[in-house]
């Protein structure tokens, strides 16, 4: 096996470095995986430039990167439902402990939860990575170790379909066209959503929106306010949405979802802001919008699996840029300048291709 392990090691705030690091051994449960395809997240860059998000706060150097997917090259002694050879998506939290929120199927929610890339858990952004066999996820030959690595953000969309109760014939606002915005458009339609709007201040994204599926797109400004927004989306789908699903963390944007959201609806928040924001919480109290929030998914691989192989899906359209590995610096420079949609970085030498 080759010994070059070449990582994206993040050593402090905008300290980002490429660096070797041992092949690791797996445990009795883990599997040991040659990376192939490893997507940029905003988390990823957010760590890069401020070093911490929330109480995730970086104090020792990390591996980053979580959407990822790669081949097995070696089994634990413990696995016995993959073998090597075997192509992989990798679910990046894996609970630590048989408690409460893992029993009850909300492993999500576990304090104690690894997750990869967020202090002091390293990522899968190098060469070679090991991980808890049961939270890889083989891959049909019909899809690619890219389709593999976009189910990470695909989950945060099924997740927030779920948490919103998307069904058929549903009414769905989607605020803000970035991946996972996007997800969330091509999930919410998936589920048989018979509107949806998608806002976003980028024509760009909006035409890429439409391609993807939305009926309605809405170019926003920063002047538009909240209220105005809200008729704008009740005056194109001709009915105020019975969910809206906010993927900025912008505070203005979190009282349109409100004022926008039918009443009696739900408001799901996927996006990250400020911690504290004002909202018009009388508004939807007096209206009975509900307002729930999102912290990653749970239990979604095998249905995004089965929605991408039969077809009903398709993420191929998000990646817009692939660097190889060695080049992980300007990657991120690019994810970093907002440029396209997903930067996708290819970690095997021998195999560039999708």
């Amino acid at each position: 096996m080759d010994e070059d392990n070449l990582a994206v090691v993040l050593h402090a705030q905008k300290d980002l470095r490429l660096e070797q690091r041992p092949v690791p051994e797996p445990g009795p449960n883990d599997v040991l995986l040659r990376m192939h395809s490893v997507g940029i997240c905003g988390s990823d860059v957010h760590y890069w430039q401020n070093g911490r998000i929330g109480d995730f706060v970086l104090r020792k150097p990390m591996v980053l990167g979580h959407e990822a997917a790669g081949t097995v090259v070696k089994l634990g002694s413990a696995v016995k439902h993959l073998q090597i050879g075997d192509r992989v998506a990798i679910e990046p939290g894996v609970p630590r402990d048989v408690d409460e929120f893992f029993k009850n199927g909300r492993y999500n929610l576990s304090p104690s939860i690894f997750f990869c890339a967020t202090p002091p858990d390293d990522g899968n952004l190098s060469r070679y990575y090991t991980h808890n066999a049961n939270f890889c996820y083989k891959l049909p030959d019909n899809l690619t170790f890219e389709e593999g690595a976009l189910i990470e953000p695909l989950s945060v969309g099924i997740h927030a379909c779920r948490r919103a109760g998307v069904t058929l014939g549903s009414v769905v606002l989607v605020c803000g066209a970035g991946t996972i915005g996007l997800v969330s458009l091509l999930v919410a339609k998936a589920m048989g959503a018979s509107k949806v709007v998608i806002t976003d201040l980028s024509q760009e994204r909006l035409s890429l929106a439409k391609q993807l599926g939305a009926d309605f797109i809405l170019t926003i400004t920063k002047e538009d306010s909240p209220q105005t927004l809200a008729k704008s989306v009740s005056d194109l789908l001709g009915t105020p949405p019975g969910m809206t699903i906010e993927c900025t963390g912008v505070e203005s944007s979190i009282q349109t979802a409100i004022y926008a959201t039918q009443s009696g609806g739900v408001v799901v928040l996927v996006g990250l802001g400020k911690e504290m924001a004002t909202i018009p919480l009388v508004n939807a109290a007096v209206r009975e919008v509900d307002i729930r929030g999102v912290f990653r998914y749970c239990n979604t691989w095998p249905m995004a699996i089965a929605m991408l192989s039969s077809g009903k899906l398709n993420v191929k359209p998000l990646v817009t840029h692939r660097f190889p590995l060695e080049q992980a610096l300007q990657a991120f420079e690019t994810t970093k300048q907002g440029s396209g949609i997903k930067v996708m970085l290819k970690c095997d030498k021998n195999d560039q291709n999708p």
